[in-house]
């Protein structure tokens, strides 16, 4: 497969999005995680840091994909970086925590393998616990807001469904692959079976 789609990780604060993304890049190097532009506080890690300021003048000249507030900082995915990931032969990942962000990066104009990362509330808490997260009830927060969006979009389009509590992030990387090879494409799914 030439690498002219991309993948969308989406799915609440510990599910997995960086250990799978990790796993695909191991798999075949032309996966490549996309670096969010960020202004603001926290983790700094996969992350291109820049001004709110900057967020706003790309925004007004049409050059975000999307845009978002979580944790006290804003975050951005912008067209110039996801095309020159494309144009350099990469496979982007992006990691999104909002459908309406899953939906929006659609448009750009490759195949989007769109892949929903879940797991149960404990998980998240014991794997944010595990990697010394400094804000885990923000991020549990984080947790049932995603839930909450998934029950209001709940006819929203999935390429793949992977409960990452059940399989490893080698078997995620390898189904992934496959279904974005494949082309995929997205389909309804049970959300509220899902999520409890």
């Amino acid at each position: 497969m030439s690498p002219s789609g991309g993948v969308i990780l989406y799915g609440p604060p510990g599910s997995g999005k960086d250990t799978v993304t990790a796993e695909l890049a191991r798999l075949r190097p032309e996966f490549a995680l996309f670096e969010r532009l960020k202004a603001g506080p926290g983790r700094t890690a996969g992350y291109r840091l820049t001004t709110a300021h900057r967020i706003e003048e790309l925004a007004q000249a049409g050059e975000l994909l999307y845009r978002n507030a979580r944790y006290e900082a804003e975050y951005a995915i912008d067209r110039g970086e996801v095309s020159a990931l494309v144009e350099s032969g990469r496979i982007p990942v992006l990691h999104m925590g909002q459908v309406a962000g899953a939906s929006a990066v659609e448009a750009f104009p490759i195949h989007w393998a769109k892949v929903l990362l879940w797991c149960p509330e404990i998980v998240t808490r014991e794997r944010c616990e595990a990697r010394g997260d400094k804000d885990v009830d923000a991020r549990l927060k984080a947790w049932h807001d995603t839930r909450q969006d998934l029950l209001d979009h709940a006819v929203e389009p999935w390429s793949l469904v992977i409960r990452t509590a059940q399989v490893s992030a080698t078997q995620a990387a390898r189904a992934i692959d496959e279904a974005l090879s494949a082309g995929v494409p997205g389909a309804v799914r049970d959300i509220r079976e899902l999520v409890g």
